[in-house]
């Protein structure tokens, strides 16, 4: 697993009702991210991503303009201890 970094992110704004979550699902699994996606009572949305730095990169500047239907006011991104064995991108 050497080389993979995990992140948990929080994207807050109008990021609920307008296919946030399943846009996130669509871009991890186009950067061979692990992980999941999920809303949260606060109106945010929430996730936790593994993959390359490179990748995650990628996904991180996805987040911070969201899909066009979307209007993201922040993302608050911390990293996580890389979980072995973690596979696929889910929707929870």
């Amino acid at each position: 697993m050497t080389g993979l970094t995990r992140i948990h992110a929080v994207v807050t704004g109008r990021v609920q009702g307008v296919g946030f979550r399943w846009a996130t699902l669509e871009t991890a699994e186009r950067l061979g991210l692990a992980g999941w996606v999920r809303n949260r009572a606060d109106g945010s949305v929430e996730l936790e991503a593994q993959g390359s730095p490179a990748a995650l990169d990628q996904l991180r500047a996805f987040l911070a303009e969201g899909p066009s239907w979307a209007r993201v006011d922040g993302v608050a991104v911390e990293e996580r201890a890389v979980r072995e064995g973690d596979a696929g991108f889910t929707v929870r």
